[in-house]
């Protein structure tokens, strides 16, 4: 990571992030040093089934203290499309594919610290496959009619950043049995 930031001074380079001090010229010209997490990013898909249900997974988030409503999504792998990224953590997360899919935009997860970009994805058309998850993840597969996510995210059992993102991104589009 330090070749594209060449002052950077690397305090901790991690599996999935890496923590550096950055010497920075703001635009009005203040010159500081910044801590700045970079990351490769990941990708997340909002997976709406044939009766306009959503996929939501209930995982389990250390960092955040406890249970969380989540898409599923994971970080790319290096020189992973987010697309690809986002195909395969549907399988290994929910245990499905997707014959359509069509790009929701992205977001900055937090731009104050962190250059983390998440892809977001619709997906239909879905078909189960076996789920493969990893030794670290704890998660339930579940599915939630679409138009109750508006209630879950008021009454916030969804607090997630990329799926709220997610889910509301999606809302603009056409019903499953419509034309993208």
């Amino acid at each position: 990571m330090s070749s594209r930031w060449p002052k950077r001074r690397v305090i901790h380079a991690g599996r999935v992030v890496n923590l550096g001090m950055e010497p920075v010229t703001l635009p009005d010209g203040t010159r500081l040093e910044l801590e700045v997490v970079r990351h490769p990013g990941g990708a997340a898909v909002v997976a709406l089934d044939e009766n306009d249900r959503v996929c939501l997974l209930r995982q389990w988030r250390h960092a955040a203290g406890g249970w969380l409503w989540e898409l599923p999504a994971g970080r790319l792998e290096p020189e992973e499309p987010p697309l690809e990224t986002a195909r395969r953590e549907l399988e290994e997360e929910a245990g499905l594919r997707a014959r359509r899919w069509e790009p929701l935009g992205e977001i900055l997860t937090t731009p104050g610290f962190c250059d983390e970009v998440i892809h977001l994805f619709l997906a239909r058309d879905l078909t189960v496959v076996p789920q493969r998850l990893e030794h670290h993840e704890c998660l339930e597969v579940h599915w939630l009619p679409f138009v109750e996510t508006r209630a879950w995210i008021r009454d916030g059992r969804i607090r997630d950043a990329k799926t709220l993102a997610g889910l509301c991104l999606a809302r603009d589009r056409p019903a499953s049995g419509e034309a993208p």
